[in-house]
């Protein structure tokens, strides 16, 4: 005997004590699934027949099963609940949560619940009971679906609770194993013409796909257009083959309420699609109303990540059922009142979505379809003049269709319904970012960021930082490579080489380490871009890898200027109106400069002053036959190396006015429009940015490595020495292919491998002294290195988002979190 239950349901075991409840929830639920009372009375007071204490028991169990229906889990109330009072409870938990209330009836014999209870010796209530809960029962079992339960099954006798199977039901909303690819059709309303034009130019001959697609419909096929019996034999004969999907439109349930024979006002159209089914046979417009009348509201389709409703809806409602539901789905919410046209005014749920699902509606006309926080409005007014749109799944690429003329008189202009909509500059809300946060990121699995590391974040994003709409990435930290053994050095190629030798990787490219800092360039190629995408006016933005600007506004727009100009043709090779790169900003004082004199140079000016005195201090008291050879011949040498480390820092430095002596060297393009390119090997990011050209612009040169060719190995560390030898800072070592997945998981996208005298700025003028070296010789980096896997990984999941055309706050969530976790006590010198 099989029992249905609706997935993600609320199940009330009704029956009299002593009819098997609790064996029957054991028999065919998870521990999980199944609140029993009599467990809630023993947790509120450790006895679980003290009746005294069933209201705080109640209490405790509805508020768990509350948690657990809110959470879209089945949920099993094992108790009596043969009082209409107490399934009403339950009934009304199961609509608030909008899931389907189910009840189970044990309906047996009163003699085998008597006999069970007189073998229960924590049982010591007479019969009388057992025939009144019965009799309570008795006189439930006509009106339980009136009260509200969606499927009632009753069990009369202990055969059939022994043969009973439960069979839990998907939804029909629930399509989740359909994973597409789909075409998304916005409101058709009668526009046969345009449907056609469409579907020919999505790529469907009779409705069917040669490469597989479904066709999914947000509804509102009917009505004020010239043919709405064309449109219906169309769709009705994909929807029959499997080629299409159809959620129902509000337009769909007023005709099907008229063709039932109910009084219906015929106005926004409904009469023309009467008069139009008038003229077809009785064969066609009774399927045309069985098809309109099984319609149902939503979809959640491709394992949860797009869900289909005509008029919308927020993420609380996705795969749920009940009439609010329907009601949220068909026709959307509004303020309770008219605007100028006498029309509804609609809450603008789309603005504050928060949902990881992909939501696709229409309902509401606007101009052009764009996107709203992951969702987008595909109604753009075909019937009213404008366009027939379809967004391809999962390409994110809209497809539309001009209408061939004005087929019915909008009520209100579409440019009036836009701002309903359509974007408008993008707002972030607190909650977005502050409080513990996890990040699921595709590449390094999910990132956790404390509520201390978010408050610190938001301290500096707020204070200092430009403008979140620019703020697409920020770059993670660097790891350096493995402590050198060898000799003098701290920092090494060889130890570079073999990591990742020993990670599988085979080839690798040694970057030149500029004297510069780390910068990101956003860059547009003309304001109407920067506000297309972006919802902001300008050129784009320049700033550190904290997200503070280099420059003041003017400096950033003229460099800007610059950038634009030089990246004309690489804007014209991969057909974008922006790009975003990764570079390092030329001299390093441009940023450092307060640094350099406060820190740097100050010990550097303390140290020449100091120790030139004490060398010839000690070298008197030497001449005068004091034994001070020791702690001379150490200052001697400290004073060498002061000499050393003042040469190393100014190295960094040369004269810069305003942008005069400023240079860009870009070693990476980020992203694009609709592509992130940390999938494509750094020869073709070098040779993409050979394509800018100008006087600011400095090129990164480049030596490629292969770790299994000695020779080519020792060619690295003769480049590395030439390098540094020379005053310059190093080199950075990355997987030639980019983002690569090594043994162990992901690999470090690069790793620094410093030079010994530019180390002298970072650890000091004696840092090279043999107890110095020593002691830095065991430096702790596995944090350093856990730190920049984390903040590479939010890194590239914030590119993927951009590039799909996530909202801001998606987007900002992971660029947030890198900033976040900046605020981890790490060495700031590793």
């Amino acid at each position: 005997m099989k029992l249905t239950v609706p997935d993600m349901s609320l199940v009330v075991l009704v029956g009299a004590s002593g009819s098997g409840k609790s064996t029957f929830a054991r028999t065919h639920f998870a521990p999980t699934q199944v609140l029993s009372s009599d467990f809630f009375r023993g947790l509120v007071a450790d006895d679980e027949n003290d009746q005294s204490a069933s209201a705080d028991a109640f209490d405790a169990l509805h508020y768990v099963a509350a948690k657990r229906l809110a959470a879209g889990r089945t949920t099993v109330i094992d108790a009596t609940n043969v009082q209409r009072a107490s399934r009403a409870s339950l009934v009304k938990l199961a609509k608030e949560h909008d899931v389907l209330p189910t009840a189970i009836v044990l309906d047996l014999p009163i003699g085998v619940c008597v006999a069970r209870n007189a073998g229960r010796p924590d049982r010591d209530f007479g019969d009388h009971v057992i025939r009144r809960q019965r009799g309570e029962l008795q006189r439930s079992l006509k009106s339980l679906e009136r009260e509200g339960f969606r499927r009632v099954h009753v069990l009369r006798s202990e055969a059939e609770v022994a043969e009973a199977e439960i069979v839990v039901e998907p939804l029909r909303n629930d399509k989740r194993e359909l994973t597409g690819p789909f075409d998304v059709i916005g409101d058709v309303h009668g526009c046969a013409a345009e449907l056609e034009e469409l579907l020919a130019e999505l790529g469907y001959a009779d409705g069917v796909h040669p490469d597989g697609r479904t066709a999914v419909f947000v509804g509102d096929l009917v009505d004020r257009g010239p043919d709405t019996p064309g449109v219906l034999r169309r769709v009705m004969a994909m929807a029959s083959s499997g080629n299409a999907l159809v959620v129902c439109g509000n337009h769909e349930q007023k005709l099907v309420r008229a063709l039932h024979g109910r009084k219906v006002n015929a106005a926004h159209g409904l009469a023309e699609s009467l008069e139009q089914l008038a003229a077809e046979s009785e064969e066609f417009r009774r399927k045309a109303h069985e098809f309109c009348d099984g319609l149902i509201a939503h979809y959640v389709l491709d394992g949860g990540k797009l869900v289909v409703a005509h008029a919308g809806l927020p993420e609380r409602y996705h795969g749920r059922a009940s009439g609010r539901v329907r009601s949220m789905a068909l026709y959307g919410d509004t303020t309770g009142e008219t605007d100028e046209y006498g029309l509804p005014v609609r809450l603008p749920w789309a603005r504050d979505y928060r949902g990881s699902a992909m939501v696709l509606y229409g309902h509401t006309p606007t101009l052009e379809a764009e996107w709203v926080n992951n969702t987008m409005c595909l109604d753009t007014g075909a019937v009213f003049g404008g366009k027939l749109t379809a967004l391809r799944y999962p390409e994110r690429e809209v497809v539309s269709v001009k209408a061939h003329r004005v087929w019915y008189e909008p009520s209100r202009p579409l440019d009036a319904s836009r701002p309903l909509g359509g974007r408008e500059p993008a707002v972030l809300e607190l909650a977005d970012v502050t409080g513990k946060r996890i990040v699921q990121t595709a590449h390094h699995g999910r990132v956790g960021v404390s509520a201390e590391q978010s408050a610190a974040a938001l301290e500096v994003m707020s204070r200092f930082a430009v403008d979140p709409r620019w703020l697409l990435y920020l770059p993670p930290t660097m790891a350096p490579c493995s402590t050198s053994s060898r000799s003098g050095y701290l920092e090494h190629p060889e130890e570079a080489f073999a990591e990742y030798r020993a990670a599988g990787v085979q080839s690798v490219v040694c970057q030149e380490k500029h004297m510069g800092s780390r910068a990101v360039v956003l860059v547009c190629r003309d304001d109407d871009v920067a506000y297309r995408r972006f919802g902001i006016r300008g050129g784009g933005a320049v700033y550190t890898r904290t997200g503070r600007p280099f420059f003041s506004a003017s400096q950033n727009d003229a460099l800007l200027a610059d950038a634009r100009s030089a990246a004309a043709g690489l804007f014209e090779e991969l057909g974008s109106g922006w790009l975003l790169l990764d570079a390092e900003l030329l001299p390093w004082s441009v940023k450092a400069g307060s640094l350099i004199a406060s820190q740097y140079a100050s010990v550097g000016a303390a140290a020449q002053a100091v120790l030139p005195a004490a060398v010839s201090a000690l070298t008197t008291a030497a001449a005068r036959g004091i034994d001070v050879s020791g702690l001379l011949a150490r200052t001697a040498v400290r004073e060498s190396t002061v000499d050393a480390y003042r040469a190393a820092y100014r190295r960094y430095c040369w004269p810069t006015s305003g942008l005069d002596g400023v240079r860009l060297a870009p070693f990476q393009l980020l992203a694009s429009e609709g592509k992130a390119h940390h999938d494509r090997p750094h020869s073709w990011h070098l040779a993409m940015l050979d394509l800018m050209t100008g006087p600011r612009f400095q090129r990164t040169r480049t030596l490629n490595v292969d770790l299994l060719d000695a020779a080519s190995v020792a060619e690295g560390v003769s480049w590395w020495e030439e390098l540094t030898a020379a005053g310059g800072e190093g080199m950075v070592v990355k997987p030639s292919a980019n983002l690569t997945r090594g043994t162990r998981g992901l690999v470090q996208p690069g790793v620094k491998v410093r030079g010994r005298e530019y180390l002298r700025i970072i650890y000091g003028p004696d840092y090279t002294l043999p107890d110095n070296l020593e002691r830095l010789r065991k430096r702790g980096l596995n944090r350093k290195r856990m730190l920049a896997l984390r903040e590479y990984a939010l890194g590239l999941e914030a590119l993927e988002r951009v590039a799909r055309g996530e909202p801001l706050w998606r987007v900002h969530e992971c660029v947030f979190a890198v900033l976040a976790l900046e605020s981890d006590p790490v060495d700031p010198r590793l």
